[in-house]
């Protein structure tokens, strides 16, 4: 039993589920009964569908037990753990007998989540124990010059997974050549998409690995500073940060002429952020850090040029600096035989929506959409149709079934009007309003708006307005054409990032699903039968038995009948609040 490891999910999902309640109870009774196996905590195994994860290695084998709570737990430890008997119905996943969900761990390549799920993250040794701060090793040991590394990351082909996918050694040489005595480096760990989620989670559970990115980065542009812009609503993960921080001082690997690099001075603060999704845009991130209102201002200059505090600066995100320790240690090449011609690599996305699996994966790039959805994400819940993905974020753009066959890479995502983003994939079914969609993403990215640009500013809150007379039953002739004319002159005329790509949902939507915009204007109904303001409920007569749970329901008397008799309910009463829908029991209400 010596030999045996317990390791417990405790990523944000794994606590949500309640992984803490699972891990004290593996340690009470560890405790209580005086058994030697070993208890340890990792981060987000990534299939937050089956949370709390609970991974037991023996001698047999390795086995991930899903959905473990405290009863679980006792039956665990005396069947598996005493008695070296795996109990098959709880396992998800084992390399030592079949298991469930197979397909969602064999279909990925791991090199951003390489490390999360395997590693204690508040461990220095456990990074260190899988070549952790050997990339930065091997460009002292190897004496490495900055372009060097730089050419490395050109090399690879790795673009910017921030969003716009710029490619991240270009970024660098870029600052590198500014001869300024000061530089920084920024790590934007702020973006504030179902992508963020993906963010969150490779700083709880590899910080460190974050942490030596920058350091490289740092080496390789210049900089003797670094900061990692973080939002406050992700206490673990500063948390995790800054015990990262603290051992990698006290090792020697943040400080002065680090890893004997004589001259190479870099250390690392945390800057927490308010959760302003306008500063995912580089330049009001870098105005949060200095103190200011987060706004964008205009470029040129870029902020390799002139960034923080009028210093070249160079941003990059989470997922972006987490591949650089393994493009060094493995090579350029070793990356680039992942992924398409222009997109190298792999992609991390966060499975959200109606999908059997949500959850984090990281696939190469140029995988089908509708590979991700249908063998990581285990397709539809309830069995029912694929509609669409929103692709990209509050700012991203639907893509429908018909394009599911679309390569995730880079410019294929956006021939369909779509952004990769930072890894958001919402998954909609048919029960999905589509103009619905449209309306709740630009009420978040109109809230957000900083407000600098007239046109994001007021087009965003007309569009918003027009779509929601739309959902309500009030849309009229012409607001489709006013919603493509708004859309691309904020397009147009926006500042930054957030403004330019708002309108991404309302403009995809309406390429591909007009039928369903027109439908709710001409004909004031809605196809998906979701628009709670344009359904109709009747009374299906063959159904009825007149059991006046519709009436005592009802909370407007919008229905008459007597009992045991056929109820009928007054259209011009009825609010259609759908009380009556669920509490028939006879299925004699119909919606449309």
């Amino acid at each position: 039993m010596g030999n045996t490891k317990v390791i417990v999910g405790l990523g944000s999902c794994g606590i949500a589920a309640g992984a803490s309640k699972t891990y004290n109870e593996f340690k009470r009774i560890m405790d209580a009964d005086k058994l030697d196996f070993q208890l340890r905590k990792t981060s987000c195994i990534g299939m937050c569908y089956r949370e709390p994860l609970v991974e037991v290695i023996d001698d047999t084998g390795t086995y991930l037990y899903g959905e473990v709570d405290i009863a679980r737990v006792d039956e665990i430890i005396d069947k598996h753990i005493k008695k070296f008997s795996p109990i098959p119905e709880y396992i998800v996943y084992s390399d030592a007998c079949p298991s469930k969900d197979r397909e969602f761990f064999e279909s990925q390549v791991k090199i951003s989540l390489a490390n999360c799920g395997h590693i204690d993250p508040e461990s220095v040794e456990d990074y260190e124990a899988r070549d952790g701060y050997q990339a930065i090793r091997k460009i002292a040991s190897e004496q490495m010059s900055p372009e060097q590394v730089i050419q490395d990351v050109i090399d690879s082909g790795l673009r910017g997974r921030g969003g716009g996918g710029f490619p991240a050694g270009l970024k660098w040489r870029f600052c590198q050549k500014n001869e300024a005595a000061t530089k920084y480096v920024i790590c934007n760990a702020d973006e504030g998409d179902p992508g963020a989620f993906m963010d969150r989670s490779i700083l709880e559970g590899d910080p460190h690995g974050v942490l030596e990115g920058m350091i490289i980065c740092g080496y390789a542009t210049g900089a003797s500073e670094g900061y990692i812009y973080c939002r406050a609503e992700y206490p673990l993960a500063i948390r995790r940060l800054n015990i990262a921080i603290a051992q990698a001082r006290e090792k020697g690997y943040l400080g002065n002429d680090i890893f004997g690099i004589r001259g190479f001075h870099f250390d690392i603060i945390i800057k927490e952020g308010a959760g302003a999704f306008v500063c995912g845009e580089e330049t009001a991130l870098i105005a949060s850090i200095e103190g200011l209102r987060g706004m964008p201002r205009k470029r040129p200059p870029f902020p390799a040029e002139s960034g923080l505090w009028d210093s070249p600066t160079n941003i990059n995100n989470v997922e972006t600096f987490i591949n650089i320790p393994w493009i060094i240690r493995n090579g350029p090449k070793a990356y680039a035989r992942y992924g398409t011609e222009n997109s190298k690599g792999t992609k991390v996305f966060a499975l959200t929506g109606k999908i059997n699996h949500g959850g984090l994966v990281e696939v190469p790039m140029g995988i089908s959409i509708r590979d991700v959805i249908y063998k990581l994400g285990g397709g539809i819940t309830g069995g029912k149709k694929f509609k669409a993905v929103q692709l990209g974020g509050p700012s991203g753009g639907c893509i429908p079934e018909h394009l599911s066959h679309t390569p995730v890479d880079y410019d294929s995502v956006n021939a369909t009007g779509a952004i990769m983003g930072s890894g958001g994939m919402v998954v909609m079914d048919e029960t999905t309003c589509v103009v619905d969609i449209a309306r709740f993403f630009l009420d978040f990215t109109q809230k957000e708006s900083c407000g600098k640009c007239t046109f994001c500013r007021l087009g965003t809150k007309r569009m918003l307005e027009v779509l929601t007379r739309i959902t309500t039953g009030d849309g009229k002739e012409g607001d489709i054409e006013m919603l493509e004319e708004l859309a691309e002159t904020i397009k147009d005329s926006s500042l930054c990032g957030l403004g330019q790509t708002a309108p991404n949902p309302v403009l995809t939507t309406i390429k591909y699903f007009r039928d369903e915009y027109e439908a709710h204007i001409r004909d004031k109904k809605c196809p998906a039968i979701s628009c709670k303001q344009l359904l109709t409920y009747t009374v299906i007569d063959e159904n009825c038995t007149g059991c006046m749970a519709c009436i005592k329901g009802c909370p407007v008397d919008a229905i008459e009948g007597e009992k045991k008799q056929v109820h009928k309910i007054l259209q011009d009463v009825c609010i259609r609040c759908g009380v009556c829908y669920t509490r028939c029991k006879f299925e004699a209400i119909g919606v449309s």
